[in-house]
Protein backbone atom coordinates (compact mmCIF):
# COMPACT_ATOMS: atom_id res chain seq x y z
CA UNK A 1 0.00 0.00 0.00
CA UNK A 2 2.83 2.49 0.69
CA UNK A 3 4.58 1.79 -2.50
CA UNK A 4 2.06 3.21 -4.29
CA UNK A 5 1.55 6.60 -3.16
CA UNK A 6 5.42 7.23 -2.59
CA UNK A 7 5.91 5.72 -6.34
CA UNK A 8 3.52 8.20 -7.35
CA UNK A 9 5.29 11.13 -5.54
CA UNK A 10 8.27 10.79 -6.53
CA UNK A 11 6.90 10.85 -10.29
CA UNK A 12 5.61 13.81 -9.37
CA UNK A 13 8.71 14.89 -8.21
CA UNK A 14 10.62 14.30 -11.63
CA UNK A 15 7.99 15.57 -13.70
CA UNK A 16 8.26 18.96 -11.95
CA UNK A 17 12.68 19.09 -12.03
CA UNK A 18 12.50 18.00 -15.86
CA UNK A 19 9.74 20.80 -16.59
CA UNK A 20 11.01 23.84 -14.99
CA UNK A 21 14.07 25.47 -17.07
CA UNK A 22 16.22 28.87 -15.77
CA UNK A 23 15.88 32.14 -17.59
CA UNK A 24 19.09 32.54 -19.04
CA UNK A 25 20.30 35.97 -16.92
CA UNK A 26 20.61 37.97 -20.39
CA UNK A 27 18.67 40.73 -21.47
CA UNK A 28 16.29 40.31 -24.76
CA UNK A 29 17.58 40.65 -28.20
CA UNK A 30 14.82 42.83 -29.26
CA UNK A 31 14.25 43.29 -32.94
CA UNK A 32 16.56 43.47 -34.78
CA UNK A 33 15.48 45.77 -37.60
CA UNK A 34 14.69 48.19 -35.42
CA UNK A 35 18.00 48.13 -33.56
CA UNK A 36 19.72 51.90 -33.35
CA UNK A 37 19.14 55.60 -33.05
CA UNK A 38 16.08 56.97 -34.62
CA UNK A 39 15.43 60.69 -34.86
CA UNK A 40 12.41 62.72 -35.70
CA UNK A 41 13.34 65.35 -37.93
CA UNK A 42 10.18 67.28 -38.70
CA UNK A 43 6.86 67.32 -36.54
CA UNK A 44 3.91 67.59 -39.15
CA UNK A 45 1.72 70.50 -38.32
CA UNK A 46 4.60 72.03 -35.93
CA UNK A 47 4.06 75.67 -37.12
CA UNK A 48 0.38 75.26 -36.68
CA UNK A 49 0.41 73.90 -33.58
CA UNK A 50 0.71 75.30 -29.86
CA UNK A 51 2.77 72.84 -28.10
CA UNK A 52 4.55 69.67 -30.22
CA UNK A 53 7.36 67.06 -29.35
CA UNK A 54 10.17 65.87 -31.67
CA UNK A 55 11.81 62.14 -30.45
CA UNK A 56 14.75 60.87 -30.56
CA UNK A 57 14.72 56.56 -29.93
CA UNK A 58 17.28 54.44 -29.53
CA UNK A 59 16.69 50.37 -29.45
CA UNK A 60 19.41 48.58 -28.06
CA UNK A 61 18.30 44.63 -27.48
CA UNK A 62 15.24 44.73 -26.00
CA UNK A 63 15.58 48.38 -24.14
CA UNK A 64 14.45 51.84 -25.54
CA UNK A 65 15.93 55.26 -24.57
CA UNK A 66 13.95 57.91 -25.07
CA UNK A 67 14.70 61.66 -25.59
CA UNK A 68 11.71 64.03 -26.01
CA UNK A 69 11.78 67.58 -27.11
CA UNK A 70 9.30 69.85 -26.70
CA UNK A 71 8.32 73.30 -27.78
CA UNK A 72 5.74 75.58 -26.78
CA UNK A 73 3.61 78.69 -27.89
CA UNK A 74 1.84 78.77 -24.09
CA UNK A 75 2.89 78.28 -20.58
CA UNK A 76 0.76 75.18 -18.83
CA UNK A 77 3.83 74.89 -16.39
CA UNK A 78 5.31 77.08 -13.54
CA UNK A 79 7.30 80.01 -14.80
CA UNK A 80 10.71 78.44 -13.78
CA UNK A 81 10.16 75.43 -15.59
CA UNK A 82 8.67 76.83 -19.09
CA UNK A 83 12.18 77.59 -20.25
CA UNK A 84 11.24 79.85 -23.05
CA UNK A 85 8.69 76.91 -24.17
CA UNK A 86 11.74 74.92 -25.08
CA UNK A 87 12.76 71.43 -22.84
CA UNK A 88 13.82 68.00 -23.05
CA UNK A 89 12.54 64.86 -21.16
CA UNK A 90 14.23 61.78 -21.17
CA UNK A 91 12.91 58.06 -20.38
CA UNK A 92 14.08 54.26 -20.83
CA UNK A 93 12.86 50.87 -20.11
CA UNK A 94 11.65 48.33 -22.64
CA UNK A 95 9.77 47.35 -25.66
CA UNK A 96 7.84 44.77 -27.75
CA UNK A 97 7.10 44.61 -31.32
CA UNK A 98 4.58 42.49 -32.41
CA UNK A 99 3.44 42.07 -35.63
CA UNK A 100 2.53 45.54 -36.42
CA UNK A 101 2.66 47.06 -32.92
CA UNK A 102 5.65 48.61 -31.05
CA UNK A 103 4.60 49.11 -27.14
CA UNK A 104 6.97 50.72 -24.87
CA UNK A 105 6.99 50.13 -21.12
CA UNK A 106 9.08 53.05 -19.96
CA UNK A 107 9.54 55.58 -17.16
CA UNK A 108 10.84 59.32 -17.42
CA UNK A 109 14.40 59.65 -16.20
CA UNK A 110 16.95 62.57 -15.85
CA UNK A 111 19.41 63.22 -18.86
CA UNK A 112 21.88 60.14 -17.45
CA UNK A 113 18.84 58.04 -17.96
CA UNK A 114 18.62 57.25 -13.84
CA UNK A 115 14.81 57.29 -12.40
CA UNK A 116 13.37 60.59 -11.77
CA UNK A 117 10.83 61.01 -8.95
CA UNK A 118 10.49 64.92 -8.89
CA UNK A 119 11.05 67.97 -11.07
CA UNK A 120 9.32 70.13 -13.85
CA UNK A 121 7.17 68.17 -16.47
CA UNK A 122 6.43 64.37 -16.51
CA UNK A 123 7.55 61.89 -14.14
CA UNK A 124 6.60 58.51 -13.15
CA UNK A 125 5.48 55.83 -16.49
CA UNK A 126 5.60 56.54 -20.07
CA UNK A 127 3.36 53.80 -21.99
CA UNK A 128 2.86 54.67 -25.48
CA UNK A 129 1.40 52.35 -28.08
CA UNK A 130 2.45 52.46 -31.84
CA UNK A 131 1.33 50.97 -34.92
CA UNK A 132 4.42 50.85 -37.40
CA UNK A 133 2.85 51.66 -40.77
CA UNK A 134 5.81 51.20 -42.73
CA UNK A 135 9.55 50.33 -41.69
CA UNK A 136 11.81 50.81 -44.98
CA UNK A 137 15.45 49.61 -43.01
CA UNK A 138 16.07 53.36 -43.05
CA UNK A 139 12.71 55.17 -42.25
CA UNK A 140 10.66 53.94 -39.50
CA UNK A 141 6.46 55.13 -39.55
CA UNK A 142 4.66 55.53 -36.80
CA UNK A 143 1.49 56.15 -35.80
CA UNK A 144 0.62 57.32 -31.84
CA UNK A 145 -2.31 55.40 -30.30
CA UNK A 146 -3.05 57.36 -27.76
CA UNK A 147 -2.42 60.77 -29.18
CA UNK A 148 -2.92 60.13 -32.79
CA UNK A 149 -0.42 61.21 -34.76
CA UNK A 150 2.06 60.23 -36.77
CA UNK A 151 5.78 60.02 -36.38
CA UNK A 152 8.56 59.73 -38.97
CA UNK A 153 11.86 58.51 -38.34
CA UNK A 154 14.91 58.58 -39.36
CA UNK A 155 17.46 56.23 -38.84
CA UNK A 156 21.09 58.06 -37.97
CA UNK A 157 23.19 54.79 -36.70
CA UNK A 158 22.55 51.17 -37.06
CA UNK A 159 23.40 48.91 -34.05
CA UNK A 160 23.77 45.24 -33.19
CA UNK A 161 22.24 44.02 -29.94
CA UNK A 162 25.47 42.67 -27.71
CA UNK A 163 23.29 41.04 -24.77
CA UNK A 164 24.18 42.22 -21.47
CA UNK A 165 23.96 40.20 -18.01
CA UNK A 166 20.42 41.49 -16.06
CA UNK A 167 23.10 42.02 -12.35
Amino acid sequence: MVKTPLIFFFFLLILASTSCKFNPNLQGKGKESIQGIWEEEHVEFQNERLQYSSHQFRFSCDSVYLKINTFAKVNIYADSCFNKGSWTEYAKGTYTYTGDTLVLTTTFTKPNFKQKISGCYRIGQYLPVFIIRKNTGDSLYLESLKQHQNIKLALKEKTVCIQKPLN
